[in-house]
């Protein structure tokens, strides 16, 4: 009696509470199933008759001039039905499928394109897969059809043992892979560190040009000017002379700037935390700066450098924009990362709008693998995090 009791009590209270059990192996997601494995057998069709007919096509003309281009464009079609595929396993199986990134060719130009297409991982899997879903979509709509008619009490389980092999079909064929996805990030990431060195060199062109330039030219003129007036005027040529002397000082300290903005000499001898101090002082917070650096080592030259400009430009920002009365840096290491925290009691409301200094400062340290988060509700406080890998790709296969 009390072992039938007990059989009772876990038959009568399933998962989800009474009859919750069999509504929910009959429920809306037995049947998008269902649905998926019915359109396997059509849709594989299309598919395989595409992909067989097309690169059958493209291949027996490959000798030709139409041959490889006819190829490329077969390729393309399947990555257009690809998308149709991944679409419907998230609509009826759930399945979270990422879509690839677009294609990138090297180089402008048909040629380029077709040679992106043939060496494209994705394409050929997704040749594959219409090869595959073919056959396997006859198998699914033959057992899925007789389950519904004759088999009943088994579907759900029949169903979802079905969809699970989908399920990795598309998974393992139409998803970009891990290695293709993080090519395409260093590509993106690479296009931008050449953007940022470029209008680097720019802006150095620039300050040369407006600056220093401008200024030693004028010099070299107020000196011409005091070399003919000293046999007739020498004490104008003294005056003309001792203002010059001035200039020389503003163009040495115009030089001195613009290299502390290449790369400071301070930040090479003494490292990040006899540089970070140095900027500390040139912030014109009220309260000041407190500058916290805790490296047992120092990392990489080229991620210090970037620790260095990160926090020189947002420290100029405080300075500029936040209407803060303090601020703090600190600087410390967890495991194989630099971690880095800016924060001050200003107005707040600081976002990554694009085109911005900010949203150009975070594309900086993501291209390098690293992270940028911004906590900056309006009425403040702003509190900046920066996380940067401690050394390069480069330096550690050195």
């Amino acid at each position: 009696m009390e072992g039938t009791q007990r059989l009772t009590e876990k038959t009568a209270a399933p998962p989800g509470g009474g009859s919750a059990g069999p509504r929910a192996l009959y429920g809306a997601q037995t049947w998008s199933e269902v649905l998926y494995l019915l359109l396997s057998f059509p849709l594989g069709l299309v598919g395989f008759v595409f992909a067989v007919v097309s690169l059958s096509v493209g291949v027996g003309l490959a000798v030709t001039v139409v041959g490889l281009p006819l190829l490329a464009c077969a390729l393309l079609g399947c990555r257009a039905l690809a998308v149709v595929e991944r679409a419907r396993a998230r609509a009826l199986l759930d399945e979270q499928v990422p879509e690839p990134g677009p294609l990138a060719p090297k180089r402008p130009g048909a040629a380029a394109w077709c040679v992106a297409l043939l060496s494209d991982g994705l394409s050929w899997r997704s040749v594959l897969y219409f090869v595959v879903l073919l056959p396997w979509g006859v198998f699914t709509f033959t057992v899925a059809l007789t389950v519904l008619i004759v088999g009943w009490p088994v579907l759900p389980w029949v169903v979802r043992s079905l969809a699970v092999v989908d399920r990795m079909l598309v998974g393992s064929l139409l998803s970009p892979s891990s290695l293709s996805e993080r090519v395409r990030e260093l590509e993106d990431d690479r296009g931008t560190v050449v953007d940022t060195a470029a209008a680097d060199l720019r802006r150095i062109e620039r300050d040369l040009h407006d600056g220093a330039q401008a200024r030693l030219v004028a010099l070299a003129m107020d000196l011409g000017l005091a070399k003919e007036k000293l046999t007739e005027d020498p004490e104008t040529a003294a005056q003309m002379v001792d203002a010059a002397h001035g200039e020389v000082k503003l163009a040495l300290q115009e030089l001195r700037d613009l290299a502390r903005g290449i790369h400071p000499a301070i930040l090479t001898d003494r490292g990040l935390d006899a540089a970070l101090s140095s900027v500390a002082t040139r912030c014109t917070a009220p309260g000041g700066v407190r500058v916290t650096v805790d490296l047992p080592t120092r990392p990489d030259p080229s991620i210090e450098g970037i620790a260095y400009f990160t926090v020189s430009e947002l420290l100029t920002n405080t300075s500029k924009h936040a209407h803060a009365h303090t601020a703090t840096v600190d600087l410390w290491r967890s495991h194989d990362r630099l971690m880095l925290q800016i924060r001050d009691d200003g107005t707040g409301g600081a976002t990554e709008t694009p085109g911005g200094g900010l949203a150009g400062l975070a594309d900086r340290i993501r291209a390098v693998d690293g992270v940028f988060m911004i906590h900056s509700p309006h009425g403040g406080p702003t509190t900046i995090t920066v996380e940067l890998p401690w050394h390069t790709h480069a330096d550690t296969r050195r």
